[in-house]
């Protein structure tokens, strides 16, 4: 149990972090023409003051529906159909061939079984529930539906041989209710909704994934449905104590008939009967009232920040990929495991933190939505944990997370297929991957950074950051070289045991940079300075080759490897980087030999060489790897599988697009610096950058219109416009700003809490109303609309 300074710290924590993401600009004039806005008229760009020409609802209605998904066949997967969540309850919905009945699958991300003794992946690994099937008389011969992105709802009509059904259905983004409303003909009037329980056992059980489960791990009992009024239960306890109920009842009202359902859960204790009867019980009998505080919060969640781009159907992916974050993602829900709220079987059904959970929170760091920061939450609340999984040896004041954990950030005693711990450098057995914590830190240190909220800084990252350094110190021993040098690691995935892995060394450099910026900040005078700095200033050298960067000493890049673990330093840490001339030769290198391995490269190495090549300025290199994700991975419904079902990477190219669009790494807010020539128009607006600016920007013509500027924090503010001429720079009421030309096309403007400029070539009188580009080419929609 955490002490009263624990609680009060993170309740302030809380408290800050909230502030920072409750902030809501709508973007404004959306698909309205209106008339340019002179220089002199500039104004904030909020909610109704008239910058851009005023909030246009039915624009934003409009562009949102271009990207909503679509189908006229009745999807036979999970990897096809829609699915609908708010971060803990999920629902796909889809028609397994076979059958005549459409399933409402109904999963939520923190039902897991609780027997740490068999590991992350099968005693305390995420558990199925089961699905409600919703059977029509007739035969099932067409159905035309529509994901409703703006109002986060499925709507359309199912055709049978008997009559039809209309059709809407959430997940309601603040109560985890599922509601299903059904409007049918009178031959359909006797449909019927049955619920089907799963087994309540690891996926990885199932006998196609080949992984034995460990001696003596017994199923959990099967499932009690009761009967209690009008609401029908079922009652899912544990072995280990516990369990879920999921409860549904059906209210009728004239011809309609709409279905809620919820799960709850509890652990340790007995299944939370009480809880669930009371959560479908206490709803609005009507849909649409029941959905109006669903609606508005959506609304606003969208017009925190606004893209286009003239590629359709990637921009149609891009709007697709922020709906799929908000469905699966909230600050206060567990960090996603690899399926999302939305469990289908997999040999993965736990939370993985060598790539998997860093990748799918990037995006909420631009598209301004940091009340999704899952991540910060749990490092937090569960630091316990971080400790007691690091070896007892080297506990003391050290910190780690294991490959896979539950959403406590617990692996449990497993080991093998049963689940993945820290290791040790220099022991082969438990696998050494020492560096997760650190990475996942990288993750906080961005939405420090987005956000400049000091308290993040001091209370979460510092600390956490300080013990995962530590333990790495453990093991830094000087060569002969007088270098410091790690004895062997484990670089992610790739499959050897290396000493002065690459992708430690990257973080551990990362690590002491990051810990000597932030006790600057803080005015911490950390007794562990004067280590960290030896650390910086002897740590061995990346192990290079001919063909690039390595595995670590000794192993070289030689096989095809999904993971871009060895190019960290590149990307995303940016401590190796094109703008510095004498890497360039190494990061092309690397790069285009990493890439050439076809065959082991899946859906997310594409993300990462989109993302690489932006930062070298090659839009046209970023644009093919995302159109190669997009042909050769991702499902109709833009949902990602490998082995089983991965929910980061189409998250992630969302992120390899604002890479193109806007970088701000190393203190530099660089505009569109990786635009393919093709799109000629492109549009940001609220697009939050590291230092806490929110960024507006108009492309046309194939150049830089203008850029606006709003600073949160007070933050240096250094600029590449990327603005050919002269540059006029004025605040919000057309006054000339004091700025400095750094050369090389960086100016730095003085900006206070608060204050904003707009910066465009002289002479020119720029539109600032935001509106959607014009498409290049027309694109279907997602999902099976033909």
């Amino acid at each position: 149990m955490d002490g009263a300074g624990e609680v009060t710290r993170r309740g302030l924590l809380g408290g800050a972090l909230a502030g920072v993401a409750g902030v809501v600009a709508a973007p404004a004039a959306l698909g309205a023409p209106g008339p340019a806005v002179p220089a002199e008229a500039v104004g904030s760009g909020s909610a109704g003051d008239g910058w851009v020409g005023g909030p246009d609802e039915r624009g934003w209605t409009e562009f949102l529906a271009d990207s909503d998904l679509r189908w006229r066949r009745l999807p036979a997967t999970w990897a096809e159909g829609p699915f609908l969540g708010n971060g803990f309850l999920g629902s796909g919905i889809y028609a397994p061939p076979g059958g005549n009945s459409i399933r409402f699958n109904v999963q939520h991300s923190e039902v897991q079984d609780h027997r740490p003794e068999f590991g992350a992946l099968f005693g305390l690994a995420r558990i199925p529930i089961g699905h409600l099937a919703l059977t029509p008389v007739g035969a099932i011969t067409g159905v035309d539906w529509r994901l409703d992105l703006g109002k986060a709802e499925l709507r359309g009509t199912i055709t049978t041989a008997a009559g039809s059904i209309a059709l809407r259905a959430i997940v309601h983004s603040g109560r985890s209710i599922l509601a299903v409303e059904l409007e049918p003909t009178a031959g359909e009037r006797e449909l019927t909704w049955t619920f089907h329980p799963a087994k309540a056992i690891s996926p990885r059980t199932d006998p196609r994934f080949n992984k034995p489960a460990p001696p003596g791990f017994l199923p959990n009992p099967d499932p009690v449905l009761e009967q209690h009024g009008d609401t029908r239960l079922a009652v899912q306890p544990l072995l280990a104590g516990g369990g879920h109920v999921t409860a549904w009842r059906e209210v009728r009202r004239g011809s309609r008939r709409t279905l809620f359902a919820t799960v709850a859960w509890a652990h340790p204790g007995t299944p939370p009967r009480a809880k669930a009867l009371h959560a479908v019980r206490a709803v609005s009998p009507s849909f649409d009232g029941f959905a109006r505080d669903h609606r508005r919060w959506w609304r606003a969640y969208y017009r925190k920040s606004f893209l286009s781009v003239p590629d359709a159907r990637l921009q149609s992916f891009y709007w697709i990929q922020l709906y799929k974050i908000a469905a699966a993602a909230r600050a206060d829900a567990p960090v996603m495991a690899t399926t999302g709220p939305w469990l289908e079987p997999t040999p993965w059904p736990a939370t993985w933190w060598n790539l998997n959970v860093q990748l799918e929170y990037w995006l909420i760091h631009g598209s301004n939505h940091l009340e999704l920061d899952a991540v910060t939450r749990s490092l937090d609340r569960h630091r316990d944990a971080l400790r007691e999984q690091v070896d007892a040896a080297y506990r003391d004041g050290s910190y780690g997370v294991p490959r896979t954990t539950d959403m406590f950030l617990r692996n449990g005693s497993g080991t093998g297929t049963a689940g993945y711990g820290i290791g040790v450098p220099g022991r082969a057995e438990p696998t050494p991957e020492v560096g997760n914590l650190v990475w996942a830190l990288h993750n906080v240190w961005l939405s420090y950074r987005h956000t400049m909220d000091e308290h993040l800084l001091r209370e979460v990252l510092f600390p956490l950051l300080r013990g995962a350094v530590r333990y790495y110190l453990h093991f830094l021993t000087p060569g002969p070289d007088g270098r410091l040098h790690l004895p062997f690691t484990f670089s992610p995935e790739y499959g050897v045991n290396a000493p002065d892995c690459t992708y430690d060394l990257a973080l551990l450099r990362w690590g002491c940079k990051t810990l000597l910026d932030a006790a600057k900040i803080l005015r911490v005078a950390d007794p562990m300075t004067g280590r960290w700095r030896e650390v910086l200033a002897k740590l061995a050298d990346y192990p290079v080759d001919a063909n690039g960067y390595m595995i670590g000493a000794g192993a070289p890049f030689a096989k095809s490897h999904r993971h871009y673990s060895h190019l960290l330093q590149v990307y995303p840490l940016y401590e190796v980087t094109w703008e510095q001339p004498e890497h360039r030769k190494l990061i092309e290198t690397s790069l285009e030999h990493w890439i050439s391995f076809e065959g082991a490269l899946q859906g997310y190495s594409f993300t990462g060489a989109a993302s690489i090549s932006a930062q070298m300025g090659r839009g046209e290199k970023a644009e093919f790897y995302l159109g190669e994700l997009l042909r050769r991975f991702v499902k109709p419904n833009t949902m990602y599988a490998e082995s089983g079902p991965v929910i980061e990477t189409p998250l992630s190219a969302a992120q390899s697009l604002h890479d193109m669009l806007c970088q701000s790494w190393g203190g530099v807010i660089r505009v569109f610096p990786a635009v393919p020539a093709s799109w000629r128009e492109a549009v940001l607006h609220e697009f939050r950058t590291e230092g806490a600016f929110l960024l507006s920007a108009k492309r046309s013509g194939g150049a830089t219109q203008w850029v606006r500027l709003r600073s949160e924090a007070g933050a240096p503010c250094l600029l590449r416009p990327g603005i050919e001429g002269e540059l006029v720079v004025r605040d919000r009421w057309g006054l000339p700003r004091r700025w400095q030309d750094l050369g090389g096309g960086t100016i730095e403007i003085p900006l206070r809490r608060g204050e904003e400029v707009l910066v465009h070539r002289k002479g020119t009188r720029p539109d600032l109303a935001i509106r959607a580009v014009t498409p290049n080419t027309p694109a279907e929609p997602w999902g099976l609309p033909a």
